[in-house]
């Protein structure tokens, strides 16, 4: 494998985009610790831009748009997040590194300080989104579960959609009440000051009332209760996807171990609750 003028041309238009990204972020941001460790950050790409200029021996011009994006996301979903993300997104391969480094020894240490320096940088962020997680992974869990049970149990026993809808609504509602009430309680036991227990009450309710509501939807709209389920099923998966990739990213842990235990305990109990439903219709005869 040859040194490629296109790969480094990549790295550099990379380097200086993520310069931009870090030096805007550490402008807007209000936080003294966060602010430091950003403007370290946007030095070192700045230098590692610098250093694959002279190997290039070319201008690049950042791409704004990419360095916009990544703004957004951080600003959205966290800091921790977006920087992690555009990390993962950004990096060259380690081979193609080690092939450039055969010829600029320099580029060695460059992947040193993407690889390390700056990864352990960004474990220092200190973010309320992160710092609450446990308390909406709390209430997402127990709706995913609790809920997508408690529609297949209904399916089958009840089989009328809105009827389902309705029940089921009432039931998360009441279920959010509760959890929000366990998330405060269990907030107030453990040993973080930062951690309030009413904001972290609020996170667990918000986060099961949303997932109730995207639930039972399908309830509302679709007469077919095989149908609906099929789709409120569909949707715990996509809500368990898009909160996985969230935290195992900005907590840097292994997606698809995350993803598969939540799917296979929120299926699980769907299908065991689906069974429950049809010995009771049988049993006791219900036809609604």
């Amino acid at each position: 494998m040859e040194v490629n003028l296109d790969a480094i041309l990549k790295a550099q238009k990379n380097e200086i985009t993520e310069h931009i990204v870090y030096n805007k972020l550490a402008d807007l941001t209000n936080d003294n610790h966060n602010k430091k460790i950003l403007k370290g950050i946007a030095k070192d790409e700045l230098r590692h831009h610098n250093f694959w200029k002279t190997v290039s021996k070319q201008e690049v011009k950042p791409n704004k748009l990419k360095a916009w994006y990544y703004i957004f996301i951080s600003h959205l979903l966290g800091l921790s997040f977006g920087l992690k993300l555009m990390e993962r997104g950004e990096e060259i391969a380690q081979d193609t590194y080690l092939v450039i480094a055969k010829k600029y020894p320099k580029a060695k240490s460059i992947m040193k300080d993407e690889y390390n320096h700056e990864k352990k940088l960004l474990t220092m962020f200190d973010e309320e989104k992160l710092e609450y997680a446990g308390s909406i992974v709390l209430g997402l869990n127990d709706a995913l579960v609790e809920l997508t049970g408690a529609l297949a149990g209904f399916t089958l026993a009840l089989q009328n959609s809105r009827l389902i809808g309705i029940i089921g609504l009432i039931t998360g509602i009441a279920a959010s009440l509760s959890m929000a009430a366990s998330g405060y309680l269990q907030s107030k036991e453990e040993d973080n000051e930062a951690k309030k227990p009413i904001k972290s009450a609020i996170y667990t309710g918000i986060a099961y009332i949303v997932t109730v509501i995207l639930l039972v939807i399908p309830f509302f709209l679709i007469n077919n209760v095989f149908v609906a389920l099929a789709i409120t099923l569909s949707t715990a998966i996509l809500i368990i996807l898009g909160y996985t990739f969230y935290i195992t990213t900005a907590k840097s842990l292994n997606f698809w171990k995350k993803f598969l235990e939540m799917t296979t305990i929120s299926l699980t109990v769907a299908i065991i609750s689906f069974a429950i439903g049809w010995l009771i219709k049988i049993y006791f005869g219900v036809d609604v």
